[in-house]
């Protein structure tokens, strides 16, 4: 039922829309920097050129263009931390320079391509760190002449909690996401609820229903798995919301609950009666209310068809004590 990484998996789905990366160059990178990228030329790059060692730091974006008439690429990270990480610009370097020898290795070239990193930000204390150098220690209190020999460059942020909504007409699928990843952690319930039911709104706006309903369900698979704070009565009030806006959310209404219980099964008969233990754990903490570690162990003996069972049968139990009568 839980994704890893679900930030990181929302941002994929959305920022690999190239119309969205167009809408956010235009929208928020600052206008001087913004009216030299050639954005009727920006294309994907499907190869990737970072090594697996590096992957858990980075999105894997990225985007060639042309930037003051030269190719050059246009890199974007996300970084899902609820904290500022102030190494960020040491694991963009590590990236530039994969990228950068793989041009060079494959291709056989003397020149490597400019590359524009930036990084999307949702967290709860305010970035400070914007430079290279930042981490260098005594770099600034160096004279010039010896800073001229130490590397140093700067990436563009966008801190996602200055979205105002109202503020443009964005790409509805880049409205969407700076909608979540400003409100998916708060912790009244009533924010988040209120910002989901706007982005499945949103979503009448696309005349691909396809794509609407492809984006609905990675919508609801992102916000159950990155919000803890949301109840079951809270779960089943989105679907119905689902079922009453959406084009196609009678149908998504009837499947939405399914998927995840059906996912949790095949997830745990697949690594084992441990890995579906956990998912009726996580289904019973997260719908009905936390238990005891002692319970946990006795989910945990439970054959594979008793945790099937209660795993399908979760939304009909109110209280833990019916979970206990169920498991004797």
């Amino acid at each position: 039922m839980e994704m890893q990484n679900p930030h990181d998996k929302f941002f994929k789905a959305t920022f690999s829309n190239v119309e969205v990366v167009k809408d956010f160059i235009v929208h928020f990178l600052p206008p001087s920097v913004r009216e030299l990228i050639d954005l009727t030329y920006i294309q994907p790059q499907k190869d990737s050129f970072i090594r697996h060692d590096l992957q858990e730091y980075f999105s894997d974006l990225l985007f060639q263009t042309k930037i003051h008439n030269k190719p050059a690429y246009v890199y974007l990270l996300f970084e899902h931390k609820s904290y500022v990480d102030y190494h960020i610009s040491l694991q963009l370097l590590q990236y530039m320079v994969e990228i950068w020898k793989t041009k060079r290795e494959k291709e056989e070239i003397d020149t490597l391509p400019f590359i524009m990193p930036i990084v999307l930000y949702h967290g709860q204390n305010k970035w400070t760190a914007a430079s290279f150098s930042d981490l260098l220690k005594g770099y600034k209190d160096l004279p010039p002449e010896m800073q001229k020999y130490v590397p140093d460059y700067e990436y563009f942020l966008y801190d996602v909690s200055y979205y105002q909504d109202e503020e443009v007409q964005l790409n509805v699928l880049l409205r969407i996401i700076l909608l979540m990843f400003r409100d998916i952690r708060k912790k009244d319930v009533r924010v988040v609820l209120n910002s989901v039911y706007r982005s499945v709104d949103y979503l009448q706006q696309l005349t691909d229903q396809k794509m609407a309903t492809e984006y609905l369900d990675t919508l609801f698979r992102y916000v159950f798995s990155a919000n803890q704070h949301l109840t079951k009565m809270e779960y089943y009030d989105i679907i119905e919301h689902v079922g009453n806006t959406s084009r196609e959310g009678s149908e998504m209404t009837m499947s939405l609950a399914e998927i995840f219980r059906n996912e949790g099964i095949e997830e745990g008969l697949q690594k084992g009666k441990a890995a579906l233990a956990n998912t009726a754990i996580e289904l019973i903490t997260k719908f009905i209310a936390p238990i005891s570690e002692e319970m946990k162990n006795k989910l945990r003996e439970q054959e594979i068809n008793t945790l099937e069972a209660l795993i399908k049968q979760i939304d009909e139990f109110q209280t833990i004590e019916e979970v206990k009568q169920y498991l004797k």
